[in-house]
């Protein structure tokens, strides 16, 4: 069984995970000047990943706040 606290370990690993992505993803797009539609993307994924982000922490919060 999954306990609250493994729980909670378990989605601040993954909002570092997902913040580490954005950021590389970012840095990324921002060095590419040969292909618009790559660095398009890229900068989705990193759009995708702040609302995944944003996601982990209201629910980290909502747990916390539970307790």
């Amino acid at each position: 069984m999954l306990t609250d606290d493994l729980l909670i370990g378990v989605l601040e690993a993954s909002y570092k995970i997902e913040n580490e992505l954005m950021r590389q993803y970012i840095m990324t797009a921002e060095r590419i000047h040969n292909n618009e539609e790559l660095k398009d993307r890229l900068q989705n994924f990193a759009q995708g990943n702040a609302k995944r982000t944003i996601q982990l922490v209201d629910e980290l919060n909502r747990m916390k706040n539970q307790k």
